[in-house]
């Protein structure tokens, strides 16, 4: 989940290595540092903690050459110091890593007997001194660093720089991503586009276990048996503009308000307001005569994955199973014969759901991506890929990223029902003037905030706190728990409300905080008689609903009142008090909103 970047060039570098990296500080904000040639030698800056340390560190101490190679780190061997953050040297060797070396104890083992001495608790140092040890052998620089990279097990991104070879930066990848950015006499290699967006449009995406020597005047790519290769040159989609807040305190912030234009923009993609159809063909995803789909997907998207599937189950009559992207890739699960998977990440990065799509392709299942970014490795690799037009999401906790998912799966779910024949032309209109509708109804919930944020203030008294909902609602109450142990550090579950008195009602006490999602729909009964069970112990309930819910539940509970809609789009509206809540408890906790502790945006490691 580290963010890396190098530049080969004829003009300075460390502003602008420092520019990429602050694109970059969504993938781990742990440690950062820099690294150039200059005059022959290798020159280091490095701070523990988020970027704006380096920088610190880079005015009182500056360094500067026409080559270097950056990094902003998100710890996984090593503690979060100094001493661990990249680049990592050895000799004439400097390297930045993203991943994981899952063999670095047994090649660490072999160079310590041949004399080498490790200085950091990191796996990422053992390349530089197995490139360093290579060199030592008189290879040339290109033979030493692609045997290096073959004895390397895992996922990586790596770039190097060696101090006797100027204007050269060495890159590989497996596993994690990393694209090669053509500029003026310049060339680049960075974790993404994004990184890359200041310098160059025109970026070549390196394919699994490519690796390249970059210089000014371009890149030299050789495949992961060493043969020279040819990959095409795209024009990149990401802006040079760095994303700011708008006003807003928070990214997180600007990010919910964001969701009436995020969501319309996805619904627009797939929608034709004219003639209450879809505009893109529902026959491409291979789902007229499917017998089952998989949805694999983690974290956040995974809730939205498990929330389309009371969609596809309900409009298109489709058995659907959700997956952990970590487990389903390690469980040998049983592929659909007639089906399809569906691979969900605002990132399309994601190194579980991407190993999980390869693993499908491989064994012949049809592959869908629904993916925020469209020049990632699983738009690239999916059969089909459905984009979601949320825009850049800076705050690691995903938020108009998922209503954004919802309302694309919505449109896939009810498409698919189409083509499947098991709704009606005007059945389906019908559903489609519904979702036209949610952006209007999500600027209504919008102007709850003032209400979520005095409930919000009881939340900070609690170390615990129960969410509950039924039906297509229990996913967002696995999602609502998951934001607010995010941001706000308040332990936090998510529970079908019908699976109360399995267990977890022993844990209800006087004052435990309870919320419970449940707009009016055909199981509020039920829920309310799972909320006057908790309320009957004390629990403090907190209920979100719409009018209809609130005059059937009375006046007993802390209420929220959300706009009435129709089943399909009640789980994207309701999504929204749940974000702000977690929202203004975090920041009344003083917590870093943005960037919580221990988190990154996107997860390319295992």
């Amino acid at each position: 989940m580290c963010g890396i970047i190098g530049i080969a060039g004829t003009g300075l570098t460390s502003d602008r290595l420092i520019e990429g990296l602050r694109r970059l500080e969504y993938r781990g904000y742990d440690s950062a540092g820099i690294a150039v040639i200059n005059e022959g030698k290798i020159l280091r800056r490095r701070a523990e903690g988020k970027l704006k340390n380096l920088e610190k560190v880079q005015f009182s101490d500056p360094i500067d050459g026409d080559t270097g190679i950056a990094h902003t780190r998100w710890a996984t061997h090593g503690r979060p110091t100094t001493d661990n953050a990249h680049p990592h040297t050895s000799g004439v060797v400097a390297i930045v890593h993203n991943g994981i070396i899952e063999n670095f104890k047994e090649l660490r083992a072999e160079l310590e007997k041949a004399g080498h001495v490790f200085v950091t608790e990191t796996d990422s140092e053992v390349i530089a001194h197995l490139i360093q040890s290579k060199l030592d052998q008189k290879q040339t620089a290109k033979t030493a660093f692609g045997e290096a990279i073959r004895q390397l097990r895992g996922a990586f991104a790596v770039a190097a720089i060696m101090s006797d070879l100027p204007n050269h930066v060495f890159a590989a990848r497996k596993g994690s991503p990393l694209a090669v950015g053509l500029g003026e006499g310049e060339t680049f290699v960075g974790s993404d586009a994004m990184a890359l967006a200041p310098f160059t449009r025109k970026v070549i995406y390196l394919e699994e276990g490519d690796w390249c020597v970059v210089q000014p005047g371009g890149a030299e790519i050789f495949d992961a048996a060493g043969r020279p290769a040819n990959r095409e040159v795209t024009l990149s989609s990401a802006t040079a503009d760095l994303v700011d807040k708008s006003g807003r305190r928070h990214f997180m912030e600007k990010e919910i308000h964001e969701q009436p234009e995020s969501v319309a923009r996805t619904l627009s993609q797939y929608i034709s307001a004219v003639d209450e159809g879809f505009t893109f063909p529902a026959g491409e995803l291979g789902l007229k005569n499917a017998d089952r789909l998989l949805a694999v997907a983690c974290g956040t998207a995974y809730y939205a994955g498990a929330t389309a599937k009371y969609w596809f189950e309900r409009y298109a009559k489709l058995a659907v199973e959700v997956d952990i992207a970590s487990e389903f890739r390690y469980r040998q699960p049983a592929l659909p014969q007639n089906g399809a998977a569906l691979f969900i990440s605002q990132s399309g990065e994601t190194a579980d759901t991407l190993a999980a799509l390869r693993h499908c392709k491989d064994n012949g299942v049809r592959t869908i991506g629904v993916v925020n970014v469209p020049e990632s490795s699983i738009a690239r690799e999916a059969d089909v890929h459905l984009r979601t037009l949320a825009g850049p999401e800076i705050g690691v906790a995903s938020t108009k990223a998922y209503t954004a998912q919802l309302s694309a799966l919505a449109c896939i779910a009810l498409a698919a029902a189409s083509s499947r024949g098991t709704m009606s032309r005007e059945e389906t209109a019908e559903q489609v003037r519904h979702l036209l509708e949610i952006p209007r109804l999500i600027n209504e919930v919008l102007a709850v905030e003032p209400r979520i944020e005095e409930l919000a203030r009881a939340l900070t008294r609690h170390k615990d706190v129960l969410y509950l909902g039924r039906g297509q609602f229990f996913p967002l109450a696995m999602e609502g728990a998951l934001k607010l142990k995010e941001i706000a550090y308040i332990h936090a579950e998510g529970y079908a409300a019908g699976e109360l008195k399995h267990g977890p009602i022993a844990l209800i006490e006087e004052g435990t905080p309870v919320i419970v999602t449940a707009p009016w729909d055909e199981l509020f009964e039920k829920t309310i008689s799972n909320v006057q069970e908790v309320a009957a112990r004390g629990a403090d309930v907190t209920l979100i609903t719409d009018a209809r819910g609130a005059e059937l539940a009375g006046d007993s509970y802390n209420t929220v009142v959300i706009p009435t809609c129709e089943p399909i789009a009640q789980p994207i509206i309701a999504a929204i008090p749940i974000q702000m809540l977690a929202y203004h408890t975090a920041v009344l906790m003083g917590t870093d909103v943005d960037q919580p502790r221990n988190l990154a945006k996107s997860v390319t490691v295992e």
